[in-house]
């Protein structure tokens, strides 16, 4: 079996070392592993499958210095920018987690159980999709096959670690009665209907991230969405109550019949015996579980969905992994 070189830029950080994590259970042929992190963090080890690593800077002249065959980045937009291409031009094939190339026509968007066959249209980077997006979109696109989708209403429930150590250190230390340093108010006991900065229309850079990254993804720049994110005060996994709208009439057990045979997905809905996804039960799993499914009976052909997966493992490092699992198996 031939085996790569694979290098991971922001090791250090919380989606680096859980992408180290997924690519070791995941079994990925990792011959070498080259962490590159901040000058801070240079010069440290990091383990990956009992062999210690030492931990290089993030310049230009190491990144050229070193053959690498992927480089899965975490470490922010502004590093994207400037080191991606370097990556690519190098012969790398760069999956990028930050925001810096999502919307580039010139970017495939890819979640590999929704749309695998853009992964082939790369020139060097793909983009992973916000965190948000990725459990969505693996929850809607079959249905979007089966039905149609006229409309979507977004309103999640958001983990404090989709903004980072600085986010799951808020409500730490608010647990302790400290002021937040990461969020404009406390986090602890409260709700905020405020995930990035807020736009002239309205709606905050986290809620147009959504829409306009699930039009990419799905392949349909003219779906009607809205969204409405929110930060709540837990450490781990994304909850989303997704409201749909058919152009084709389905009930909920044809729903739930696709979701029930669609990869990628655990139906978990058994409200009787108070059976539904929940962020607390599912950390550190890899799949996208969807419960509550039901009937809006507002409308001629809708139904409410609730969809829980874990952000910063399925929504950050595991798409990254499955994407490059893509590549490498030549599908």
């Amino acid at each position: 079996m031939k085996k790569y070189t694979v290098a991971v830029v922001g090791a250090t950080g919380m989606v680096g070392r859980k992408m180290l994590q997924v690519l070791a259970e995941h079994k990925v042929p990792v011959e070498e592993l080259v962490p590159y992190a901040s000058a801070r963090s240079a010069g440290g080890k990091i383990n990956y499958c009992g062999k210690d690593y030492a931990i290089a800077e993030l310049t230009e002249q190491n990144v050229r210095s070193r053959k690498v065959d992927f480089a899965l980045f975490s470490a922010g937009a502004s590093v994207s920018k400037q080191f991606a291409p370097i990556f690519a031009e190098c012969g790398a094939v760069v999956i990028d987690n930050s925001s810096q190339w999502r919307m580039d026509p010139q970017v495939p968007l890819v979640v590999p159980e929704v749309n695998p066959q853009a992964i082939a249209e790369n020139r060097g980077i793909i983009a992973n999709p916000n965190c948000s997006t990725i459990q969505a979109v693996v929850a809607l696109a079959p249905l979007h096959k089966a039905f149609g989708i006229k409309r979507i209403v977004y309103s999640t429930y958001q983990a404090v670690s989709g903004a980072g150590l600085s986010g799951y250190n808020d409500l730490t230390g608010g647990i302790k009665g400290e002021a937040p340093k990461k969020f404009p108010l406390p986090i602890f006991g409260n709700v905020l209907p405020h995930i990035d900065v807020f736009l002239p229309n309205g709606y905050t850079k986290e809620e147009e991230k959504m829409i306009n990254e699930t039009r990419k993804i799905i392949g349909d720049d003219n779906l009607r969405i809205t969204a409405t994110t929110v930060r709540v005060p837990v450490y781990y996994g994304h909850s989303e109550s997704i409201n749909v709208e058919f152009n084709t009439p389905a009930t909920a057990l044809q729903v739930r019949e696709v979701l029930e045979r669609s990869e990628g997905i655990v139906v978990m809905d058994d409200t009787e015996h108070a059976v539904y996804p929940t962020p607390r039960e599912l950390e550190d799993r890899d799949e996208v579980f969807v419960g509550r499914i039901r009937r809006d009976e507002s409308v001629d052909s809708g139904v409410n969905l609730w969809v829980v997966a874990d952000n910063i493992r399925k929504g950050a490092a595991t798409n990254a992994v499955q994407i490059l699992e893509y590549i490498i198996s030549g599908k």
